[in-house]
This record gives C-alpha cells, sequence and structure tokens, in this order.
C-alpha cells in the first residue's frame, strides 16, 4: 500500500490513462504480486510507478503492423503480470545495454569514469562495471522510463534511445499527457520545465 504523494501521483496518472480510451486496463497488481516482480528482477518500483500499476494493469492491445513497416514497440506495455521473465528482463537492461552500444560505436564515454582505456573489450567492461553502479531504471511504456527507489516519487519520465536522452514529462501525471493526450501542458511551452532527478542518466540529457 503507497499512500502520500506517491499514491496520489499514481492514482492520478492511471485515472488520467483510463480518460484517454488508449489500452485496455485490467485489475492491478496485488502486494503479493508486486513483492514476486521485485523479487524476481531485483528492484523495487518509485512509489507513484506503484500506485500506478496498483490502480490499473495496463494492457497491450492486439497490433497488426503495416506490412513493410518496422516497429520497435509492438507490445510497449510491460506486462509485469503474464510477461515472459526473459523479455521484461532484457527491457530493464535496455538503458544499460544502450550505453554500452555507445561505448562502442560511437565513443561515448562518462567522464566519472576515468581514462578509457586503449583497448576496445577493456574500455566495455570497465563501461559495464561503472553502469552496474548507477541507478536502476524500469520502464514504463516503450522505451519511457522512470527511477527505481521504494520511498521515491516524482521523478520525470525519461525517453532512452541508447544516450539520447529527453525528458517525456515532468512526472508520471504529465507524461500520460504528453504520450497519451488529455489535460495537460505542451512542451513547447515556456513553463514546461522538468528538472532531472536521477543521477548519471541526467548527465546525458
Amino acid at each position: 500500500m503507497i499512500n502520500g504523494d506517491g499514491g496520489r501521483l499514481g492514482t492520478e496518472a492511471a485515472r488520467r490513462l483510463a480518460q484517454t480510451g488508449c489500452c485496455e486496463v485490467a485489475p492491478g497488481l496485488t502486494d503479493e504480486e508486486f513483492d514476486r516482480i521485485e523479487r524476481m528482477y531485483g528492484f523495487e518500483f518509485a512509489d507513484d510507478h506503484r500506485a500506478f500499476l496498483a490502480a490499473g494493469l495496463p494492457l497491450n492491445v492486439p497490433f497488426e503492423p503495416e506490412e513493410g513497416v518496422s516497429y520497435a514497440w509492438e507490445r510497449p506495455w510491460p506486462d509485469w503480470r503474464n510477461g515472459d521473465p526473459g523479455a521484461i528482463r532484457e527491457r530493464l537492461e535496455l538503458p544499460v545495454e544502450g550505453v554500452l552500444f555507445d561505448v562502442e560505436h560511437n565513443t561515448v564515454w562518462h567522464d566519472t569514469w576515468g581514462d578509457r582505456p586503449a583497448g576496445l573489450d577493456e574500455a566495455l567492461e570497465t563501461a559495464r562495471l561503472k553502469l552496474g553502479q548507477a541507478p536502476r531504471l524500469v520502464p514504463v511504456y516503450g522505451h519511457r522510463f522512470l527511477p527505481a527507489g521504494r520511498g521515491s516519487v516524482g521523478h520525470p519520465v525519461l525517453s532512452i534511445v541508447q544516450t539520447d536522452i529527453i525528458y517525456y514529462g515532468t512526472d508520471l501525471v504529465d507524461y500520460i499527457h504528453q504520450e497519451f493526450g488529455g489535460p495537460g501542458m505542451d512542451r513547447t511551452d515556456q513553463r514546461w520545465n522538468p528538472k532531472a532527478t536521477v543521477a548519471f542518466w541526467r548527465d546525458f540529457l
């Protein structure tokens, strides 16, 4: 059970998602299901993310891709209840694997990692070790992520493709507007001013 700011924010985000009619919503995850998920995958949901999924579990609707068009996210909502564990682990690792891809192919190197080793294998090994110390990110929808962490709330939602990282919501409620419509402030409005909260990942914004 999540109360306080996390409960209010997550519940409001779930309410707004339901209003958009963008997807079906199953009954929310139970405390027992949250415990199983967090044990299995080795993280804890942020309070607002947990309250959002407790209020209702968004479902992926049947998807027919257009002929000849490739879609990266044919099933964008993580299926925390019945999803394939391997597929969920792959999604949890996407932010780290994306940075490693850029380390290998685009000469990306974070300032806090020290001097980049001359050899590629050693550079990747060092980067993977350092990335293991970075805050864990949890998929919300497609390649949108929130930081993990019980007791945390109100993080901006980040859109992450390798080291191309942008804000996609000042918080979970604003994110629903940005992704699915409904009431809210557009990102072109000068008053829309998210503040990065998660260490390491904010350095790429």
